[in-house]
Order: structure tokens, then sequence, then C-alpha cells
């Protein structure tokens, strides 16, 4: 077939698709760029970076795989691990226990719920700034709000975030109380199972308590996983409340010492750039182990409707 000039139909509608073609590419041409230049160019500029000994004010060395040996015997790095280790695997269960509780309260049909929800997921929009980090060694300070609600009831408190003991403790209770966006993704979940469910359930006798184990964890546990890995993930790159409640220094005692904060001290404290591009590569390869793992038993427990 041919169109008016003469020419095949496939031919006459090549023209338009290419000009459409073009300017699509023209349209994309600026988040290209920026993918490149500020995305992909840094990120095997790291890689390229931990192989050598770059301090910032002379050229990169190249070493091989020393910086990776060096990790084997840092033993503030190793501190630092097991810190972060302690601190992701309280605060995520306790923050996404904390976050599935609230929103089983607000789906049972509470005024204002938009209100509620609202405030709630406040947290998570201001918990990484660094005025709440702030207000938080305030609230946890010796003279703080917490050791004077204790001191109404006769209990003599310490200053929690200059106590090794506490002071890792604050963070987890500072990234539980982030429980707003995976909350409101539990109560988006719990608003997809029918109501038919529960009141079969009733009649054949089961009660509350049974009905949560028995049938919302199930049919929740697609979006447990789903926040698991966000928050997972999200605590591992955790930072700014450690350095500012530490004050960047990790301490009392290394005891928030988080990984990144390292990373952080050894690239921007010491300048070693090089050792820090291999931190940060060796996190990287951590997250995606554990993320890996995580799929991988979730054929165990994750149950979908297919």
């Amino acid at each position: 077939m041919s169109d008016r000039t003469g020419r095949p139909a496939a031919t006459a509608r090549s023209g338009p698709r290419r000009r459409e073609t073009r300017v699509a590419y023209g349209f994309l041409t600026p988040w290209i760029v920026g993918m490149v230049v500020f995305t992909i160019g840094p990120i095997l500029a790291s890689l390229y970076l931990s192989f050598t000994d770059y301090t910032l004010l002379s050229p990169p060395e190249w070493l091989g795989l020393e910086n990776y040996r060096r990790m084997l015997e840092d033993s503030r790095l190793h501190k630092s691990l097991l810190v972060t280790f302690q601190y992701v695997f309280v605060s995520v269960p306790v923050q996404l226990a904390l976050a599935l509780g609230l929103a089983m309260l607000l789906n049972r049909g509470v005024r204002g719920l938009p209100i509620y929800r609202s405030v709630y997921y406040l947290p998570s929009l201001l918990a990484g700034s660094v005025s709440i980090a702030i207000l938080w060694r305030q609230i946890f300070g010796s003279e703080g709000l917490v050791n004077q609600l204790l001191a109404k009831v006769g209990i003599e408190g310490v200053s929690w975030v200059s106590h090794p003991d506490y002071a890792l403790g604050t963070l987890v209770v500072l990234n539980a109380w982030t429980f707003g966006a995976p909350m409101v993704i539990f109560l988006a979940g719990l608003r997809q199972i029918p109501s038919m469910y529960y009141e079969a359930a009733s009649v054949d006798g089961a009660g509350a308590v049974s009905q949560f184990f028995r049938m919302t964890i199930p049919l929740l546990t697609p979006i447990i996983f789903f926040n698991l890995i966000l928050q997972m993930i999200g605590a591992f790159q955790s930072f700014t409340q450690a350095f500012v409640v530490s004050g960047g220094s990790g301490g009392p005692a290394d005891s928030t010492l988080l990984y990144t904060l390292y990373l952080y001290e050894r690239g921007f404290g010491s300048f070693e750039m090089g050792y820090a591009s291999a931190l940060a590569w060796t996190l990287l390869v951590i997250i995606a182990v554990l993320t890996g793992l995580n799929f991988l038993f979730a054929k165990r427990w994750v149950f979908y409707g297919d």
C-alpha cells in the first residue's frame, strides 16, 4: 500500500515516528545527563578510588586490594559493624511492630482518620533532620525531659546520651519513632483485606488474637516484607542522628559509632577517600547480601494471593 505521494505507507509513517523519537530523547536528555554525571559517574569513580590511596590533596595512587585487606585489621571498623547490626536488628523490628499496632488501631474506624494519619506520618519526615537530632539529645540529656519525668516518680536518671550502655538505645528509640511511613503502608494493606474474612472467622468462633495471627499477619506478609526491606536499608544508611547525638565522634566509647559515621570520619575527618570509598562499597555489599537473603527466605513466610 502507498500513500497519496506514492511512497510506501510504512515509509510515510516512519517520518513522524522519528520526529517523535527525537522529541522524546530531547525531553529525556536532562535526566540522562543528570544520571550519568551525578549518579553513574560518581559510582564508577568511587569504585576506582576504593582501590587507591587518595587524600584529595594528591593524585590517586593505585593500591589494589590493600584498602579491603586493611578492613580485616581495623578494630574500629569491627566495632562500628557490631554497633550498626545491633541498631538495625533491634530498631527495625520495634519500628515495624509499633507501626503495625497503630495501623490496626486506626483501621478500626477512628474519627478524623486523615488528621491522625498526617500527624503520625510527621516523624518520618522530620526524624532525619538535624533539629530533631538536637532535640533528641536534649530530651535524653542529664537534665532532659526523660529525667524530669523519672524524677517525679522518685527515680534518679542518668545522661542517657552520654552513657555507653544507653546511648545506642536512644538512637533505637529515635528510629522506632519514625514509624509513620510503614504505618501508612500497613494501613493501606489492612484496608485491602475483605471484612467478610473476619465475619466468617467470628462465626467459626475465632477470637481477636486468633484472627490477628491466623488471618491478618499471613495476609499482610507481602506488606511486612516490603516494609522490612525498606526500613532495613534505611537503618543501615542512618547517619544524621548518630552524628548529632554523639557530636560526630560516635561516643561515648564508640557506643554510637554507626558504620556510616565511621565512613564519614575516615573520608572527611582523615581525608582517606580511598579507604572511605572501599567502606562505602563494602556497605553496599552488606546491604545487597542481606536483601538477597531476605528475598531467599521470603518464600517460606510471605504468602501471595496466587
